[in-house]
């Protein structure tokens, strides 16, 4: 599963990484949690002979909500949609049918958990550096007084050989060369995407162990994601036990 990532590359950088129009400015962020903010990149249909990028960037409450729900507050926090499934599920699969998108990251955490039940967090990010899109889905969700929350997930899948030892899921990766036929909801289904929601090769990924200050949504420095002795750490943060549905 991923319960935290985060987002330290400037602006401009993320323009030229996903093809978007100006962003407005925003700051890095170290340790971005669930119910939080986050960008998330979905297709946009614009008029012929348009010269703007048929990409835009929406901010979205991290953590979906399906338009049919009645009420959020009766629905389990799912930040997290399995690839395997989300194309069956009644909460995903009109997103991912209709309302694909990328997520923006430089990496993301993960906690390894030792057999007395504590945990290590690493640090988990694009070996070569630099910033990776994660598979996304996003809905609206229209309060009875009429405003409208839009809302997203993560899809992840099986991880691959590198991270298995930390965890059994990972984000999905979508390669830069893939981005325009993921983001493309009208001329291709979910079947015409499923060989993009395999787990990313082994290598390119690297995982570095970091302290467990992570753990705490308050603490929100680049020193999160310093290197530190690998050891059984503090108990990773407590999931709610409905994300285990999904």
């Amino acid at each position: 599963m991923c319960g935290r990532f985060a987002l330290t590359q400037k602006p401009k950088e993320v323009e030229m990484f996903l093809g978007l129009a100006e962003l407005d400015d925003f700051p890095p962020r170290y340790n971005i949690a669930p119910t939080q903010p986050i960008l998330m990149v979905a297709g946009a249909r614009r008029g012929e002979g348009s010269n703007l990028p048929d990409r835009e960037a929406v901010l979205v409450r991290w953590g979906l909500v399906p338009g049919w729900a009645k009420n959020p507050k009766d629905m389990p926090l799912l930040i997290n949609a399995r690839a395997e499934s989300a194309a069956e599920k009644a909460a995903f699969r009109a997103a991912l049918r209709h309302r694909r998108t990328l997520v923006p990251a430089s990496g993301f955490y993960e906690w390894r958990r030792g057999g007395n039940g504590r945990a290590q967090p690493f640090w988990i990010r694009p070996k070569d550096g630099g910033m990776v899109a994660f598979g996304g889905l996003m809905e609206t969700w229209c309060e009875p007084g009429g405003s409208e929350i839009d809302t997203g997930a993560i899809l992840t899948t099986e991880a691959n050989a590198d991270l298995a030892p930390i965890h059994a899921r990972m984000p999905v990766v979508i390669r830069p060369e893939h981005f325009s036929r993921w983001l493309d909801c009208v001329n291709h289904e979910p079947r015409d995407v499923a060989d993009l929601l395999a787990p990313v090769e082994p290598g390119f990924f690297e995982a570095v162990p970091v302290s467990d200050r992570v753990n705490s949504v308050a603490n929100m420095g680049p020193d999160l994601q310093e290197r530190v002795e690998t050891r059984e750490a503090s108990p990773a943060p407590a999931a709610d036990p409905q994300l285990s549905l999904f």
